[in-house]
This record gives structure tokens, C-alpha cells and sequence, in this order.
């Protein structure tokens, strides 16, 4: 390498740093024009020999990144992995996360047919490397190591690699979570959340390589607050991916979750988010999930909200919330209002409380999902028990209030802020599928003169949920000629209709332009 020893690394360090923070796209061409300067033994010997240079370490660094990201460059990767293998070992943690990111360039550019590069993946030991890196290595090595190993995953013989059918094996992500410190085996639940997302094949592969007890073993062990709480957020992460529905239906883990949920002795927080965590696997499982393990669940949050000794405000909602998301399907929400006493009623106490802003915002939310607002048109109305205890409730938590009516407790919460607004829309697009719920909306004019007022909202969403709501009106209206007398029924649908019409976005009426102007004189 002595040939490409740069005595004087000045003029490299400038074109590096011009090529590096240039504004613009670097594309093949001005790689090609770069490395005919600077040929890339050139620029790793500095790495290797110059590092006590100031600022070269950085530049060289960001210079590479750039040009492995063209094809030109990431075609150059095969002739230098020795380099990439003492990379991805090297003391300097920006050194490192470079190699990591170099691994992914290569396999950015692979063909699909293609496997000479995976090839190189082997031959050079690089993925014992990559999980060296994603142990130990700072946060965004961590991360660069991470995203390389996703990109691996999606090839056949990358999934052989990341998964070996010998769970003794050295690489097994179990195995080498068990020899982990606890943010080492943070980081692997973290790598199984991002390979989760990669594939059903993937996700398929992890759940039969029982790699989600790592998730419950962890979340068992209480002994470090701030790991329990990652472990809980990633999991939370898990139950987004779509890949992960059907495999997280185990009730071994719902009935963990409603332990940490009962604990008293556990940190707010952990409840709180292991009652989102249950709400979210039950609203995408419902149906995968034995009976015992959604009352045990619901029984966990209707302590939780029925327990005076709950004053955390954050844990309150969070228990509301969950509550919304179990109630979001149809069963869930025939569960939450067909039990005894119905558990739903926390939702619309709170929903009806106007003393604390929080909670009423969190129960509208709520009382919006389960009243269908989230559902198909044909599975919002729920069996004639859950409906009749719907109502009940409704009609009896108002007569304690000073609203009294449906109607007076939606006018008054329509004057308040865009985020109440918004809820509301949400809770009355779904309940105005019942006749007796839309006559107490049309019983008041102002209400109608709200909910179509295009300029009653100024954000995006806000306009979307006021047209939704103008919309299911609308089509409630449809349905009810025997519910509400003709000529006043037409008169609030005619309103309706033109605000529907208008979309989510137009303020103002159209107005007919005349299609023939007057001729200009000369």
C-alpha cells in the first residue's frame, strides 16, 4: 500500500470535503471523476495511516458514504472487502458505522438472481461482524448495523444466514441474546421488530424460531424499570407491523401484560403502556384470542379505572384508549358493553365529564371507535343488547350532568377547541347510525350549522373528520324518513348534502361564472 500513501493529505481532505457536502446529487459520473483523482486504496490508506490528521477521519468518512451510494461506487465494494471486514472492527466508532453502512450499499445493488455478493457475505464472516456491531457499537453504529441485517433478510440465502437451524448456533438471536447485557438484548428485540417488518416469510421464520419469548423473558424480568419499559415500547412498535397480526395472538403474552397491568407495585408508566400494548393486540387479534384472555385483560383495565388509588391522569387514558381499541371490532365492543356492570361505562363517564380535559378527550376517542366509527358500514351497529346498554348509558350519564340531552352535550362541546371538535366528529359519525341518536342531532339546528360549516375547521384533519361526520349524517338521513317528519328532514339534508358536496377543503360556495365575457373594445 505504500504506492498510495499520501504524504500531504491537503488536497484530498479539500476535494473529499467539496465532494462530500456538495448540495447537490452526486451521481456516477462525478464518482467515476473523483476516484480517477483519488482511487479508493488511496483514500482508505489515509483512513488507515492519517488518522491523527484533524477533521480527516470525518471527511474521508462522509466522502465514502456518498460515493458507495452510487451504483459506480457500490460496484466497487466486492474488490475491497478486507477493507470492509477491518471496518466493521475498528475501534472508531465512525469508522465502523461507515462499514455498516457500506454492507448495505452492497446489498442495495444486488440482483435478485444474483449471488456472488452474498457470496462475499460469507466468505468474509461479515454478519458475526454485523451483530459485533449492533452489541456493542454506539447508537447510530447500532442502527447502521441494523439496517444492513434488514436488507440481508430479504434474500433466500440471507435468511439462511440470519437464521441457522441450530439454535446453539453462535449467530442464533437467541443465543446471543442470552449472552447480552440487558441493552445488548434490548437491541436484539429491537433488530427482531425491524426484520419483523421485512416479510410474512421473515416475521414466519422468527415466530417459529421462538424468538418472541425473548419479548415476555424480558418483560418478566422487573428489575430494571428503564429495560422494561423499552422492551414494552418495542413491543408496542411489534403490534404496528402488519406482518406481526397473526402471530401475535399468543394469549401467553396478553395474560403477562394483564399481570403488569394488575401490579400495583409497578411503575405507572409500565402499566400504562402495557394497557396500549393489550388494546392493540386485541384490536388486530380479536378473533385469534381465547376468550379467558380478553376478560382477563378487560378486567385488568376496569380495576385499573375503577381503582380510587388511580390519580396518574397519563394512566387513566392510556386505560380509556386501550379500552377504544379493544372496542374498535364489533366483538370487542359487544363485550364492553354486554358485560356486568358494562365495562364501556368508564368510557362515556369520562367522555361526558367536562372537569378533565384529558380524560373527556381520550373517552370521545374511545367512545367514537366503539360506537363504529372505525368499522364498516355494515358492522356498526352492534346486537340489540350491546345497543340498548349503548343507549342506556348514554341517555343515563347525561341526566346527571347539566346538559341532560345528547343534543346539549354535543353543542356545547362543538364551542370548544379543534381537539375536542375533532373527537366529536369522530363519536358522531359513529353513533349517528342510530335513528335515535340522529334525531337528537337534527333537534338542534346549531349543531347542523356547525358540522357544516367549512370554516369551523382550519386543519387538515379537523376538515377531514367534519366531512366525515357531514357524511355519515347524510347517509343516516337516508335511512330515516320514518324517524324524522319530511319537510324538516329535507331541509337539514339539503344542507348536509351541499357541505358534503363542497368536500373537506372548499370554504366557500361555488358560484356559477358566466361562460361569455363581454368582447374588449379597441
Amino acid at each position: 500500500m505504500e504506492e498510495y500513501s499520501v504524504d500531504d493529505p491537503t488536497q484530498l481532505l479539500e476535494a473529499a470535503s467539496d465532494y462530500a457536502y456538495y448540495p447537490g446529487v452526486q451521481n456516477d459520473a462525478s464518482a467515476k471523476i473523483f476516484l480517477d483523482r483519488f482511487p479508493l486504496p488511496v483514500i482508505i490508506n489515509a483512513l488507515q495511516t492519517k488518522a491523527d490528521v484533524p477533521g480527516l477521519e470525518n471527511i474521508l468518512v462522509a466522502c465514502l458514504e456518498r460515493i458507495f451510494k452510487t451504483k459506480y461506487g457500490a460496484s466497487l465494494i466486492p474488490q475491497y472487502m478486507d477493507f470492509v471486514r477491518v471496518g466493521l472492527k475498528v475501534d472508531s466508532q465512525i469508522v465502523r458505522c461507515l462499514a455498516c453502512k457500506t454492507v448495505l450499499c452492497l446489498l442495495e445493488n444486488l440482483n435478485e438472481e444474483s449471488v456472488s455478493s452474498l457470496h462475499l457475505i460469507v466468505d468474509y464472516d461479515v454478519y458475526p461482524l454485523l451483530l459485533d456491531c449492533l452489541i456493542n457499537g454506539n447508537e447510530q453504529v447500532a442502527t447502521a448495523s441494523m439496517d444492513a441485517i434488514k436488507m440481508l433478510a430479504g434474500f433466500p440465502q440471507g435468511k439462511e444466514i440470519i437464521f441457522p437451524t441450530n439454535s446453539n448456533e453462535a449467530t442464533h438471536l437467541g443465543e446471543l441474546a442470552n449472552r447480552c447485557s440487558s441493552l445488548g438484548r434490548v437491541r436484539v428485540l429491537a433488530l427482531i421488530v425491524k426484520l419483523f417488518s421485512v416479510s410474512n416469510p421473515v416475521a414466519s421464520i422468527i415466530y417459529k424460531s421462538n424468538l418472541l419469548r425473548l419479548f415476555e423473558e424480558e418483560i418478566k424480568n422487573t428489575n430494571d424499570t428503564l429495560v422494561t419499559l423499552s422492551v414494552l415500547e418495542l413491543l408496542y412498535e411489534l403490534t404496528e407491523v402488519q406482518n406481526s397480526r397473526e402471530f401475535l395472538s399468543g394469549n401467553s403474552l396478553l395474560l403477562l401484560l394483564s399481570s403488569i397491568i394488575s401490579n400495583k407495585s409497578m411503575e405507572s408508566i409500565l402499566r400504562s403502556r402495557a394497557m396500549m400494548i393489550s388494546g392493540r393486540l386485541l384490536h388486530n387479534n380479536y378473533m385469534f384470542v381465547d376468550e379467558l384472555s380478553v376478560q382477563t385483560v378487560i378486567s385488568a383495565i376496569d380495576r385499573v379505572l375503577d381503582s380510587a388509588e388511580t390519580a396518574d391522569a397519563d394512566e387513566f387514558e392510556a386505560a380509556l384508549e386501550a379500552l377504544g381499541q379493544i372496542g374498535s371490532p364489533i366483538q370487542g365492543a359487544e363485550l364492553l358493553l354486554s358485560s356486568s356492570p358494562p365495562i364501556a361505562r368508564h368510557v362515556i363517564d369520562a367522555a361526558f365529564d367536562q372537569h378533565g380535559r384529558g380524560k373527556q378527550l381520550a373517552g370521545l376517542h374511545a367512545l367514537g371507535n366503539i360506537s363504529g366509527e372505525t368499522r364498516m358500514e355494515n358492522t356498526m351497529i352492534l346486537n340489540n343488547n350491546a345497543e340498548e346498554s349503548l343507549r342506556r348509558l348514554i341517555y343515563e350519564t347525561l341526566s346527571k350532568t347539566s346538559k341532560l340531552t345528547p343534543s346539549g352535550f354535543v353543542l356545547s362541546v362543538l364551542r370548544q377547541d379543534s381537539k375536542i371538535r375533532l373527537a366529536v366528529y369522530r363519536m358522531i359519525t359513529g353513533l349517528v347510525a342510530r335513528p335515535w341518536f340522529l334525531m337528537e342531532i337534527c333537534s338542534k339546528q346549531e349543531i347542523i350549522n356547525t358540522v357544516t360549516d367549512a370554516n369551523t375547521e382550519t386543519t387538515k384533519i379537523g376538515m377531514e373528520a367534519r366531512h366525515n361526520c357531514c357524511k355519515a349524517i347524510q347517509k343516516a338521513l337516508i335511512l330515516s324518513s320514518k324517524v324524522i317528519g319530511d319537510t324538516y328532514r329535507d331541509a337539514i339534508a339539503e344542507k348536509v348534502h351541499e357541505a358534503v358536496r363542497r368536500g373537506p377543503y372548499l370554504a366557500k360556495k361555488l358560484e356559477t361564472q358566466p361562460a361569455v365575457m363581454t368582447a374588449e373594445r379597441f
